[in-house]
C-alpha cells in the first residue's frame, strides 16, 4: 500500500474519541509512510485526519468539487487540493489514487463513499481492501444489519468478508496490508456506467 482513503464526516461528531481516533489515524498513516487521501475539507474529522498526518511530515490529497470548497473549506495546507466538477468524480478520483480504502464515523455521505468502493469490490472493478475503524462502537450496529443481510441472502459471504473492522487504527492498516481478495467476477466496466 502506498496510499489510504479516509472517508469521514464533515462533522467532529458528539464523542471526542472520534476526533481522537482520526488524529490517531492521520498520524499513524504518516509514521508509515503511507499517503493520505481524502475529500479535501478543513472542518469536522476530515480536517482532523488531515492535520494529524501533516503536522506527522506526512503527504496528504485532497479531492473536493468545486461547490464545496466553500461549505467544507477546502484545505488550504495539503500537499495537494484537487477541485473537480462533481461528487462523482471526487469519488471517483479517490478511488483511483488509493490502494486502500478506511472509514471513520460520519454520516450519510461517509457510508455512501464506502458502501459504493464495496460495491466496485463486489462487481470485480478493484481488489483494493477496505475497513472500518469502529471508535468507541459506532459502527458496531451497522455492523450486525451486515451480517443479517448476509444470514438472510442478500450479501454473500464472501462479499461479507471484503470488509475488515477494528478499534486498533493498528490492527486494522495490518489487516488491510494482509487482505487477500475474494475470487469475484467484473460484470461492468466502470468506465462505460
Amino acid at each position: 500500500m502506498k496510499r489510504v482513503c479516509v472517508f469521514c464526516g464533515s462533522s467532529a461528531g458528539a464523542n471526542p474519541a472520534y476526533a481522537k481516533a482520526a488524529t490517531a489515524l492521520g498520524r499513524l498513516l504518516a509514521e508509515r509512510g503511507l499517503e493520505l487521501v481524502y475529500g479535501g475539507g478543513n472542518v469536522g474529522l476530515m480536517g482532523v485526519v488531515a492535520d494529524a498526518a501533516l503536522a506527522a511530515g506526512g503527504k496528504v490529497i485532497g479531492i473536493i468539487p468545486e461547490a464545496m470548497m466553500t461549505w467544507e473549506v477546502g484545505h488550504a495546507n495539503l500537499t495537494e487540493l484537487r477541485v473537480v466538477n462533481s461528487m462523482h468524480e471526487r469519488k471517483a478520483a479517490m478511488a483511483d489514487l488509493a490502494d486502500a480504502f478506511i472509514a471513520l464515523p460520519g454520516g450519510i455521505g461517509t457510508m455512501e463513499e464506502l458502501f459504493e468502493v464495496w460495491t466496485w469490490a463486489q462487481l470485480g472493478l478493484h481488489n483494493k481492501p477496505l475497513g472500518f475503524l469502529d471508535v468507541a462502537g459506532y459502527f458496531e450496529r451497522l455492523h450486525a444489519f451486515l451480517d443479517h443481510m448476509a444470514d438472510e441472502g442478500f450479501v454473500k459471504p464472501r462479499h461479507r468478508s471484503m470488509v475488515a473492522v477494528h478499534h486498533s487504527p493498528e490492527t486494522l492498516l495490518a489487516l488491510l496490508d494482509s487482505y487477500q481478495a475474494p475470487a469475484t467476477i467484473q460484470v461492468i466496466d466502470r468506465e462505460t456506467t
